[in-house]
């Protein structure tokens, strides 16, 4: 780019030359990392141990598949329970009642420290250390419902997916939390003032508002869950990717290749995850911004009686009988 200046002799405008700025290291470092990068790739083809032919033979193998699926079901089934007792763990930290207060604070202290992997086998456990169960009135002999035996019960899907919920429901609750709390209080005070309920408050005026806050870490929580269903095999349960690459690899004795298999699946859906998480945090951070898009700058265009070739010599000086939001 270059601009003119005028001479105090001739007073003829000359040429400035601008001369952009070098950047010699970024130039450097840019051919180290690719230097580096095709020589891990080269090495990774050329390897043995990883197994190419084993990996790209499984693959698409239909148990895989099914592994998939239910993988994909444990997330999301996990996640819609974690979301419901979140919620509601939430409501129960901000009440003024001290008995609910507290109890949420425990329920998170404790699911919140201690590691889910050790908490899968204790829902793994979970019918082994009650053997017996009983619904009625206590201390008396009137009952309602009764197990002898609760193992009829055992399901290790169902265990699994309410092990993961209950762990996630403690993380969600202070998202939820810190979402509702973002929110000014005089927004609330306005709707009440308008004459809305509680409820109606919270549904038109406080959740559209913490929604921004809620989605970024939600969908980050949801991808995590995808990843977390691995540790399913504490229950156990080995149908989702992880316990079936493991299974087969105890049977063809080749883990590395079969551990591939499972990390691309997972790689494969948490990316379609992460287009739908930007998608969404896009659509509930409208207005978020003063920054306009084009579609609304061609609104407004229009609006004015402009259009949008018109709005943009208006925004660069404007031109005599345009209208525009100043004067020239």
């Amino acid at each position: 780019m270059t601009s003119v200046v005028s001479s105090p002799e001739s007073g003829t405008p000359k040429p400035i030359k601008a001369v952009p700025l070098r950047h010699p290291w970024r130039w450097v470092s840019a051919a180290v990392v690719l230097v580096l990068t095709f020589l891990f790739v080269w090495g990774a083809a050329t390897n043995p141990a990883y197994g190419w032919d084993t990996y790209g033979r499984y693959l698409f193998d239909t148990r895989f598949g099914t592994a998939a699926f239910y993988t994909i079901a444990l997330t999301l089934l996990s996640m819609i329970l974690a979301v419901i007792l979140g919620v509601l763990l939430s409501v129960m930290r901000m009440s003024s009642n001290p008995v609910l207060k507290s109890v949420a604070w425990v329920y998170l202290w404790i699911f919140r420290g201690t590691p889910v992997y050790v908490q899968l086998l204790f829902w793994g456990l979970i019918f082994t250390i009650y053997r017996q169960v009983q619904f009625g009135i206590p201390f008396t002999d009137i009952q309602f419902i009764r197990f002898d035996d609760t193992m009829v019960l055992y399901s290790a899907f169902w265990l699994a997916v309410v092990g993961l919920a209950m762990n996630e429901a403690a993380y969600m609750a202070e998202i939820v939390r810190a979402g509702i709390s973002s929110v000014p209080e005089g927004q609330a005070e306005a709707s009440t003032a308008l004459g809305m309920s509680w409820g109606q408050t919270m549904r038109r005026t406080v959740l559209p508002q913490a929604m921004r806050v809620i989605i970024p870490p939600t969908g980050n929580e949801f991808i995590s869950m995808l990843k977390t269903t691995s540790l399913v095999v504490a229950i156990p349960f080995s149908g989702e990717l992880y316990g079936q690459a493991r299974d087969i690899s105890g049977v063809n004795f080749q883990p590395i290749p079969l551990l591939m298999v499972a990390a691309t699946w997972y790689l494969v859906i948490t990316s379609v995850l992460m287009v739908g998480q930007h998608y969404l945090e896009k659509r509930f951070s409208r207005g978020a911004t003063r920054q306009l898009t084009a579609k609304q700058l061609r609104a407004l265009a229009d609006a004015d009686g402009l259009t949008p070739s018109g709005l943009a010599a208006a925004e660069a000086g404007g031109t005599p009988g345009q209208k525009s939001g100043g004067t020239a």
